[in-house]
């Protein structure tokens, strides 16, 4: 799951917030096409980050509600409402004013505080109100801010401090991989920190886009990272054809990308990753959503994803994800039937 937006178990964590809201989980995670153990919990391991968007957007409907019942009432369409303002503003920094006027004014939005400091821009969220022992929505509504303001400047946006008010937890490694920072825990309040800078940055996107960005909600926060502008994505962007029959060579990435395949390579570490690894999560993604979908065969699905033989696919499947091919259809998903 390198490429989800919160850290940690979130399956696990989301499957929480429906249990406490007396909803039959296991039907909910199985409808999602999430395989469940024998006691109905989710087999976390095995989920991509579209179904952890489904399954985000199950409990949406659901509660009825976009923090699902975590604190004050967010009805659906309060962000969509929020967001039709923000992006009309010129720059960064009006941005940030409206989504802080918004708190003021929507009970079911977040106080957000803004203040510059020794040329930093430090964001707070007002988190006190929420009902939340995993801290699931705090993080979301963390890595919410985070990417829409990348989002809606066309840009990463590199923090420069990261505070949590809680302790750090067993995944706290993960952190760093969904904000690009380690964070401090135990903190008086949530808070991010970015370069003042930036908030003379000119809002680029249109209503047009808007539409587009809500009408993927919640999948964007899921799987982009970043918006696109880190070397590995636009690797990512570019190795995807392969899945469509033909994998790009090294230099033919590099060449797309302006640079040599030396320098790629250096970019790359620099981002802790390469191409090699790109690939296998892309390959790990695209054999477990169509395992979870069950209209493939073992054989079809290794040799449509580049093995040459299924010996070979089934071998990488267990380095994955600890699980064989066969044992993952056997935690709910049928071989379908050839011919």
């Amino acid at each position: 799951m390198s490429a989800t937006v919160l850290p940690g178990d979130i399956v696990r964590r989301l499957a929480r917030v429906g249990e406490r809201r007396g909803l039959d989980v296991a039907s909910l995670l199985r409808r999602t096409g999430i395989p469940v153990d024998g006691a109905g919990r989710p087999l976390t391991t095995r989920t991509t980050s579209a179904q952890v968007a489904e399954l985000t957007q199950e409990l949406w409907i659901l509660t009825g509600d976009e923090l699902f019942g975590l604190g004050p009432a967010a009805p659906l369409g309060l962000f969509q409402l929020v967001m039709r303002s923000v992006v009309h503003a010129p720059d960064l920094q009006a941005a940030l004013q409206r989504l802080a006027e918004a708190g003021q004014v929507h009970p079911g939005m977040p106080g957000l505080g803004v203040s510059v400091d020794d040329g930093l821009v430090h964001v707070e969220i007002d988190i006190s109100r929420l009902d939340d022992p995993d801290h699931l929505g705090a993080e979301l509504l963390a890595a919410l801010v985070h990417r829409m303001l990348g989002w809606l400047v066309g840009r990463r946006i590199a923090l420069r401090d990261l505070r949590l008010p809680w302790p750090a937890p067993s995944y706290a490694a993960d952190y760093e991989r969904v904000f690009g920072r380690h964070p401090g825990f135990d903190a008086e309040r949530l808070s991010l920190a970015f370069d003042e800078r930036l908030l003379t940055s000119p809002l680029v996107r249109d209503e047009d886009e808007l539409a587009d960005y809500l009408r993927d909600q919640p999948n964007v926060w899921f799987t982009t990272r970043d918006y696109g502008s880190s070397t590995g994505d636009r690797v990512r962007r570019i190795l995807e054809r392969g899945l469509r029959g033909h994998w790009p060579s090294p230099d033919t990435i590099a060449a797309q990308l302006n640079v040599s395949t030396q320098h790629l390579r250096r970019l790359l570490r620099g981002e802790h990753t390469s191409i090699g690894q790109i690939k296998e999560d892309l390959l790990r993604d695209a054999a477990i959503a169509s395992l979870a979908r069950g209209e493939e065969t073992i054989t079809v699905l290794a040799r449509r994803l580049g093995f040459s033989e299924a010996s070979a696919f089934r071998r990488a499947f267990r380095r994955w994800t600890g699980q064989s091919p066969g044992a993952y259809r056997g935690a709910g998903h049928r071989e379908p039937s050839v011919g």
